[in-house]
């Protein structure tokens, strides 16, 4: 129990201050612990990190799977804009949305590599999901017969391009930038 209280108050910490920003006293403090006891869950501050992006791109991706799966019957240019949309709302409400997205553009620089073997498999997972969607869609006739891969593809840089802008630019400059984006993007794959 206390190793899972440490990792959600290291979540909430990591993404509002950052992997620099954070401390193993603050983390510690707030969990009602001192700052020894968290090396009996956790070899230090790198561990627990690490251990914080692993649950947290895990749950992302699980996110992603079951909104798919509990929209399946809706129709894609449905599913795909309100997912994109879900991005924006969820970041606003949500720590583990801004760890994700912070850790996913900003790693630290000392665990980059590690931080980006876990990015690259979530998006190769999402990217695969996607192609699938897009060959069921294209089987059905719901979109033009295409290249699923380059329309999965087309997609996750729709996705990053508006991900940069919500970021950056906050939420009036995301809707603006997705509407536009998503309206040229559909298009390009309808019949």
């Amino acid at each position: 129990m206390t190793a899972k209280r440490i990792q959600e108050v290291a979540l909430a910490h990591f993404a509002k201050y950052g992997y620099d920003g954070s401390s193993l006293a603050n983390i510690a403090e707030e969990v009602g612990i001192k700052k020894p006891s968290i090396y009996a869950h956790f070899k230090g501050k790198e561990d627990l990190f690490l251990h914080v992006v692993q649950e947290v791109f895990h749950e992302e991706l699980a996110f992603v799977r079951d909104y798919f799966a509990l929209n399946s019957h809706s129709p894609l240019h449905a599913r795909l804009y309100e997912m994109l949309a879900q991005y924006q709302e969820r970041y606003e409400r949500n720590d583990k949305m801004k760890f994700w997205l912070r850790m996913s553009y900003f790693p630290p620089p000392a665990l980059y590599d590690e931080i980006m073997e876990q990015v690259y498999a979530y998006l190769d997972q999402l990217e695969l999901l996607l192609a699938r969607i897009f060959t069921e869609a294209s089987a059905t006739g719901e979109i033009d017969s295409i290249d699923a891969n380059q329309a999965a593809s087309a997609f996750m840089c729709l996705l990053d391009g508006n991900l940069v802008e919500m970021l950056y630019g906050g939420a009036d400059r995301f809707r603006k930038r997705l509407d536009a984006s998503w309206t040229l993007f559909w298009r390009g794959i309808c019949k």
